[in-house]
């Protein structure tokens, strides 16, 4: 009966649990509501592509028609677009990072000093395309950088085509993100290779995602940020990439082979719809396609908090069932073993300190930081179940085991915490531990007389 009330017990604050589990995750959504709000009065995280090149170009199509009941059909001359990719493309990105504060709640913004240089030349097998030379409309051409959050723009942005410079308009810059971004017109009758260059300076926050495009796209990027994080699609090398307590500071070279795309379509190319959910980095590269021609790739540098804490107090409310448990096994086994009687609103007292931990480490992790929020919390609960404990079980040194137990718990639970890759390694040792600590005390235990009267044992006898 005693070992059926503790588990009935320990099974019911399962409830509670669950609702700090709840707490966790609305902070974490408030945490993140906050961190929207900053962005939404700087930028969000930013998604840029390089340049493409916009020809126009006209094509004869025959249509039918009904007039007066019969069909007729006729030539109309239709106007189109082409999207040429460059043949190589160069962008250089230097990252400066700052952490903004609201209330007690932190994110990431940052300025970006962009340039980059590409190559453009007109495919020589234009009819594999279904367009000859004739049909291109050259003198109307378009030069088009795509930006997700053009609201960090700053004025600076330049573009220079053929060693002129351009006057930049906004729109156009990709239409599977709502044509956020710039572009410019221009004359190029010549049909000449095309040399562009670009810079611009531009804010965001929390991430930055480079989309390549054409033959080639070499990205470099630098920042004194030194807890970056790669995602996405492409990754640098370990030999392309460096990260220190300075900042780090990547490469990546990227190929069309690898991209799957054409360096010219008909289609425009889509913009990804990146996330900057720390949880989702594995559907980082993910896209939206919009416009129908395919799914675009992108590289992402994701400047992440060397500590999310709230993924931590997530992580370490997982393992509160453990904590009651094993706390009301050691209490039962002092029962059964000790003769100590135990009560069932003690049992329910002591879990509740047991759930208490993780409300007040979530507390004081928001405010000081993780590592002393739980050094805080546990050394208050430790304290507050031993004293405890030491009216429960009628003895100091029955509640030192106590203790003891608990600080052990608290101190494997910070392992398990700070050893993801450990995690299950070292529960299931410990739990191999507790039954064979459990099977060790109580091997002299005649289970079968548990409960029966001496009348009883006799009569069995």
């Amino acid at each position: 009966m005693k070992l059926l009330f503790a588990t009935l017990i320990g099974v019911a604050l399962i409830i509670p649990l669950v609702f700090v589990y709840a707490l966790v995750s609305d902070r974490q959504h408030q945490a993140r509501v906050a961190q929207d709000s900053i962005a939404s009065g700087w930028a969000g995280a930013q998604v840029v592509t390089g340049p493409v090149l916009v020809i126009p170009y006209t094509e004869e199509r025959v249509t039918t028609e009904m007039v007066d009941g019969q069909k007729t059909t006729r030539t109309v001359e239709t106007r189109d677009e082409l999207f040429l990719a460059p043949e190589r493309q160069s962008i250089d990105t230097e990252i400066d990072p700052e952490v903004k504060e609201r209330a007690i709640y932190k994110s990431v913004i940052y300025d970006i000093a962009a340039q980059g240089q590409a190559r453009f030349a007109l495919p020589a097998d234009l009819g594999k395309y279904g367009v000859t030379a004739g049909q291109l409309i050259l003198g109307e051409a378009e030069v088009r950088l795509g930006i997700s959050d053009p609201r960090g723009l700053q004025p600076d942005a330049r573009l220079k085509v053929a060693g002129k410079n351009l006057p930049l308009e906004p729109g156009k810059g990709s239409a599977s993100s709502g044509g956020s971004g710039v572009h410019a017109n221009f004359d190029w009758s010549e049909g000449k290779p095309l040399d562009v260059e670009w810079s611009y300076s531009l804010r965001g926050s929390r991430s930055i995602s480079v989309v390549p495009r054409g033959k080639e796209t070499v990205w470099t990027a630098r920042s004194s940020w030194p807890h970056p994080s790669f995602v996405g699609s492409f990754l640098p090398g370990d030999e392309d990439r460096t990260i220190s307590d300075d900042g780090f500071e990547a490469r990546w070279s990227i190929s069309n082979l690898a991209l799957g795309e054409t360096v010219l379509t008909k289609a425009e190319p889509t913009m990804p719809i990146v996330s900057d959910n720390p949880e989702e980095d594995y559907r980082v590269a993910m896209v939206e396609d919009r416009g129908g021609t395919g799914i675009s790739k992108a590289a992402t540098i994701r400047l992440v908090e060397p500590v999310d804490l709230y993924s931590r107090v997530d992580r370490s409310v997982k393992y509160g069932f453990l904590f009651i448990g094993f706390t009301f096994l050691a209490f039962l086994m002092f029962d059964v073993v000790a003769g100590a009687s135990v009560a069932s609103a003690e049992y329910l007292l002591t879990g509740a300190g047991l759930i208490l931990f993780f409300v007040m480490l979530l507390a004081f992790a928001e405010m000081l930081g993780f590592t002393i929020a739980y050094v805080i919390a546990s050394g208050a609960i430790i304290g507050l179940l031993t004293s405890y404990s030491a009216a429960v079980l009628g003895s100091w040194k029955r509640a030192q085991v106590i203790g003891a137990l608990l600080v052990g718990l608290y101190a494997v639970l910070y392992v398990l915490l700070s050893l993801e890759a450990w995690s299950l390694v070292i529960g299931s040792i410990l739990l191999f531990l507790a039954l064979a600590g459990v099977m060790f005390a109580t091997r002299n235990i005649d289970w079968s007389g548990v409960g029966r009267s001496e009348e009883q044992a006799a009569e069995v006898n």
